[in-house]
């Protein structure tokens, strides 16, 4: 799909860089369904996708779900009939790492291959 979605997560402890909202435009051009959106003071990136059930939700969701346990990167993920709603953002330093973005990117890919 891009090459976002290619790149390597690594390992964030707490003093890795954040990306601020004014630096990230660059991902934010790949990622074109996504936002940038402030919840708790942090900075987290969303998208809902939508379907046309709740089977093919709960298995995009399950499919995300096996992704972030291999990356060792937990996303909230949000399941309800017709719609999956995600916001990926690094806990430990509190805001955007470039893994979030990239994380996101294979989420597309996920729902680019999915039966929606």
């Amino acid at each position: 799909m891009n090459d976002l979605s290619n790149q390597e997560c690594v390992v964030c402890r707490a003093d890795s860089p954040r990306i601020f909202v004014a630096d990230s435009q660059e991902y934010m051009d790949v990622l074109k369904d996504w936002s940038i959106n402030q919840l708790d003071r942090i900075d987290k990136l969303y998208r809902r996708y939508t379907f046309t059930n709740f089977s093919v939700a709960l298995e995009f969701t399950n499919k995300v779900g096996d992704l972030a346990e291999v990356e060792d990167h937990h996303p909230v993920l949000v399941t309800e009939w017709g719609a999956v709603e995600v916001y990926w953002w690094t806990h430990v330093i509190h805001g955007l790492h470039r893994n979030d973005f990239v994380m996101a990117a294979r989420c597309d890919e996920i729902f680019c291959q999915s039966d929606e």
